[in-house]
C-alpha cells in the first residue's frame, strides 16, 4: 500500500470526527415550526433573492406586504421599482398549509383559476427572527429564496449568517442577487 494511503484514511476519519456540526451535515430544509400570521403581516423589504422570471424587471425598492383576511388567507402585494422608474405591482393571495405552520401556498393567478393546483406555489418561511425583524423564504425545491427585512437595509454580518444557513439547507446561492444596502 502506498505510504500516502496509510495516512490519508486516518486523517480523513479524524477530520470527520472533529468537524463542526454545521460542516458535518446538511441542515434540514423545512418551514419553521411556528409562524404567527398576524405578526408576519405588514411590509417587508427584500434584501436579496435568487433570480426569478417574474422579478426580472425589478431593479430596487422591492417590498412584499401581507394582509390577513377574515377567512384565514393572506393578501399579498409585491412591488418593485423598474428600470424606467415606474412601480411594478403584483397582487395575490396566500393560504396556510394544514399541519405546517411555517408553510403557505401563494397564487397570483385570477380567482377563477384557483382550483388548478399548478397556480399555487410553495412559500416556506425557513428562517425567522423571534421578533419578526427578518425572515428567509424558500421552498421544497430549493430553487427560490428571498431574504426579507422589516427595514430597507440589513446588517452585513446577519446577512452572511442567513446566507450560510440557507446554503447549509441546500440552496445554491451562486446567483443570489443582493437588492438592498448591507451595513
Amino acid at each position: 500500500m502506498p505510504r500516502y494511503r496509510t495516512f490519508l484514511l486516518p486523517a480523513l476519519a479524524l477530520m470527520a470526527a472533529f468537524a463542526p456540526p454545521c460542516l458535518a451535515q446538511e441542515q434540514v430544509n423545512a418551514p419553521v415550526d411556528q409562524l404567527d400570521l398576524q405578526r408576519y403581516s405588514g411590509q417587508w423589504h427584500e434584501i436579496a433573492h435568487l433570480p426569478m422570471f417574474f422579478q426580472r424587471q425589478c431593479v430596487g425598492d422591492i417590498t412584499a406586504t401581507y394582509t390577513p383576511n377574515a377567512d384565514g388567507t393572506v393578501g399579498v402585494r409585491n412591488a418593485c421599482r423598474t428600470d424606467e422608474g415606474t412601480t411594478d405591482v403584483s397582487e395575490g393571495i396566500a393560504r396556510p398549509v394544514e399541519g405546517k405552520p411555517g408553510a403557505l401556498e401563494v397564487r397570483f393567478a385570477p380567482d377563477w383559476l384557483s382550483w388548478l393546483p399548478m397556480v399555487w406555489a410553495d412559500y416556506w418561511v425557513i428562517d425567522l427572527d423571534p421578533e419578526y425583524r427578518w425572515a428567509v423564504v424558500g421552498g421544497p425545491d430549493r430553487e427560490h429564496l428571498w431574504v426579507l427585512s422589516r427595514t430597507p437595509e440589513m446588517n452585513r454580518a446577519l446577512f452572511q449568517r442567513l446566507k450560510a444557513s440557507a446554503a447549509m439547507k441546500g440552496y445554491n446561492l451562486r446567483e443570489l442577487k443582493v437588492m438592498a444596502p448591507l451595513r
